[in-house]
């Protein structure tokens, strides 16, 4: 399969696991530790970017993602020399985008001011609800003051590109007390709002807990709250560019996120750290999701690996591309797998079209608002058609 993007970009990810306590819905790869763990963690970290520079060498670092567990545990001497290994390896761009992960109640003035002068221009910071009783609920360590006092922080520290996350269906919620959490996150003007719907994962406490004794909405309820979110947020002046992301409106500053863009995009993407994902190259390799491994052999062990040829291309291709809004590019399938998609998908493509759930226009293809209600089902449709069609 030939390169889609030949132009030397490519974005970095960086994953901290350590947290202060487990919230009850979290399926990341995120655990409490002590000092000298996070200590040991790091200097594995800064070993694995030194050793696997060459995969970064030469490029065009266009953005970085310090993502977790809990970032913002981390001093800023600790951020400052994961972002200085990883710019010894290559060229990070001058106006690369470069994310932290900030957790309400885990931030001080002193620390973020050191995180922009190690090089990070944008927080996401974990709201989730403006309900203190909700927070509860979830687990989550902070209060709704702690957010705002966290945001402030942020604000006062220059950091003028935020997202926040905010969370729909989650125990105890109501329509009243999601918009009280979109009033209290719209009010502070946010270039970016990430809003999700909980999804109840194996492994975590609420499974073990049981959906029956969650509380949680029921799904006609879940629904509305969904549907709330996506109109109350537009009318608040937040683009929905993605199935649960939007940005501000704001002239011809494009705010949304640089970095999730290209993972839905499939451009190039290295990581470092424990479970953290690369794509480079046709190849998809996931680090160990054990830490012992990891610390003793940083990067070394893989929990995946595997080349993706034209029919996982494909599929991959449909499946993350068409979370945008804007779907997908007819002409960037066929300069990526030098097939007409019309050829491989057209029959599901008008099924789709007919049925109201797709649309074509302006070499796009994109879900229309009812085939975004029903996303998972119409996307896993086109990774079990094209397995059951003559794409290789």
């Amino acid at each position: 399969m030939k390169s889609k993007y030949p132009d030397g970009d490519i974005s970095v990810y960086v994953h901290i696991p350590f947290c202060v306590r487990k919230c009850l819905y979290c399926d990341f790869n995120s655990f409490a530790a002590s000092e000298d763990v996070r200590s040991e963690y790091i200097s594995a970290l800064l070993h694995e970017t030194d050793e696997k520079r060459s995969i970064i060498e030469g490029r065009n670092i266009v953005s970085v993602y310090i993502g977790g567990g809990t970032p913002s545990l981390l001093d800023a001497d600790a951020v400052s020399s994961i972002l200085s290994s990883i710019s010894r390896a290559s060229d990070i761009s001058d106006d690369a985008e470069i994310t932290m992960e900030m957790n309400p109640g885990t931030v001080t003035s002193d620390k973020v001011r050191g995180y922009v002068r190690a090089g990070v221009n944008r927080a996401s910071i974990g709201l989730q609800s403006a309900s203190d009783k909700e927070l509860r609920a979830l687990g989550r360590i902070h209060v709704t003051a702690d957010f705002l006092r966290s945001y402030d922080i942020v604000r006062e520290a220059g950091i003028e590109n935020v997202n926040v996350d905010i969370m729909t269906g989650i125990p105890c919620q109501t329509e009243a007390s999601l918009i009280k959490t979109i009033d209290h996150v719209t009010a502070l003007s946010p270039e970016h709002i990430s809003a999700y719907s909980l999804i109840i994962e194996e492994g975590t406490p609420f499974f073990d807990i049981g959906e029956d004794r969650l509380n949680l909405p029921g799904e006609e309820e879940t629904y509305r709250l969904y549907k709330l979110t996506q109109e109350y947020l537009s009318d608040k002046g937040y683009d929905r560019y993605e199935i649960s992301n939007y940005a501000r409106k704001s002239g011809t500053h494009d705010h949304r996120c640089r970095h999730n863009l290209r993972y839905w995009e499939r451009k190039e993407y290295a990581g470092f750290g424990i479970s953290a994902a690369s794509f480079i190259g046709g190849r998809r390799y996931t680090n160990t999701d054990n830490i012992s491994s990891y610390l003793k052999a940083p990067g070394a062990e893989h929990a995946e690996d595997r080349s993706i040829d034209d029919k996982s291309g494909m599929e991959e291709f449909m499946y993350l591309g068409l979370r945008e809004i804007r779907g997908v590019s007819e002409e960037d399938f066929l300069n990526a797998f030098d097939r007409d998609i019309w050829d491989i998908y057209g029959e599901v493509i008008e099924k789709h079209i007919s049925r109201g759930l797709m649309t074509r226009g302006n070499g796009r293809i994109a879900l229309t608002e009812k085939g975004i209600d029903v996303s998972n089902i119409v996307l896993s449709e086109y990774l079990r058609y094209c397995s059951d069609s003559s794409a290789h």
